[in-house]
């Protein structure tokens, strides 16, 4: 059975554990009732475990949501599915995640660790490729909203050049005063 549900646990989908990375504070972090989940272990048990390696989990690796951010992270789902929280959830940053591999000693454990970096490695990468692509893109924008009154000054001598000038009357004939 133990082997199972490692299976279970190692085929779960990318997209499946990145549905589970939120941003709060600033920073991507993963919650203890999802992280328990895909250890397969109860949440208060993860946290008990978390408690007794106190020292290892320091504010820049877990911290517990206020109230406040609890209630705005449930106000993004339509349905909640969060049932009686009784305590507001921890959340674990990349760091506090690669760490639970060392208090939660299981091979589930190990091997939803290694996926769960690879993930947190794939995305920071994904964010340093689309970061050139933007700091290229507002190069761009900057260069055309300098250029901007350049080519309307271009377009508008061009359409007077092809805008023909008003015809001037010519008089024919004799006008008095002519001599």
């Amino acid at each position: 059975m133990a082997k199972e549900t490692m299976k279970l646990h190692l085929m779960m989908p990318d997209e499946a554990v990145i549905n589970k990375i939120y941003l709060i504070r600033g920073q991507k972090v993963m919650l203890d009732r999802d992280l328990a989940e895909m250890y397969g272990v109860e949440t208060r048990r993860l946290n008990e475990q978390v408690k007794r390696n106190k020292d290892r989990f320091p504010k820049d690796f877990m911290f517990q949501l206020s109230s406040k951010e609890f209630e705005n992270l449930i106000s993004q789902f339509a349905t909640s599915s969060w049932g009686g929280i009784r305590k507001l959830p921890f959340a674990f940053t990349e760091q506090g995640v690669a760490m639970l591999s060392g208090v939660l000693n299981s091979a589930i454990a190990i091997q939803v660790n290694i996926q769960i970096i690879r993930i947190f490695t794939k995305m920071r990468e994904m964010l340093l490729t689309n970061k050139d692509i933007l700091l290229t893109l507002e190069k761009l924008e900057n260069d055309v909203t300098t250029n901007k009154q350049d080519i309307a000054t271009i377009f508008e001598a061009l359409k007077q050049l092809l805008t023909p000038p008003a015809e001037k009357r010519i008089r024919i004939g004799f006008k008095p005063g002519d001599d």
